[in-house]
């Protein structure tokens, strides 16, 4: 005998969250039920995922739309960050991404430090391209400027 349930978790070797799977009975009434894995697929449960699957959906795309609007006005941001330095035009110590994160805040622009995909950081003066990760499928740059204090 099998039952048909809806996962709430992902399980392995039976499914992801959100997917209808059919398992023993044993299984699921002794084992995914009782531990919160599963809820047994009843017609109101099947509107129930369908309902939370549209409602995760419409909030992945809120929030790639608002990554967008942030993208588009960092890409016209520039920050000037004002550094002590050596000989060479080497900086004493470094500029790093909590600083960009810091002189964005300065200008109203409130991004995580970790966003800021910054490979090394910055130990000399000039123009430097910074990008920026604000959704896994929305990128933007910014104009970074390092100049003499």
């Amino acid at each position: 005998m099998t039952m048909e349930v809806i996962l709430r978790k992902t399980v392995a070797n039976v499914g992801r969250a959100g997917e209808i799977v059919k398992v023993k009975n044993g299984y699921g009434r002794n084992f995914l039920i009782p531990k919160g894995y599963a809820y047994i697929a009843t017609a109101k449960n099947k509107r129930r995922v369908e309902a939370e699957a549209k409602r995760r959906s419409d909030q992945v795309a809120a929030d790639e739309a608002s990554a967008q609007d942030l993208a588009d006005r960092l890409n016209q941001v520039e920050v000037h960050i004002k550094g002590k330095v050596g000989e060479g035009d080497k900086l004493f110590g470094s500029i790093t991404s909590t600083d960009i994160a810091e002189d964005l805040a300065g200008q109203g622009l409130t991004i995580d430090k970790r966003m800021i995909e910054l490979e090394h950081p910055i130990k000399a003066i000039g123009v430097y391209k910074v990008p920026v990760r604000l959704h896994p499928s929305v990128h933007a740059e910014i104009r970074v400027w390092v100049v003499k204090e």
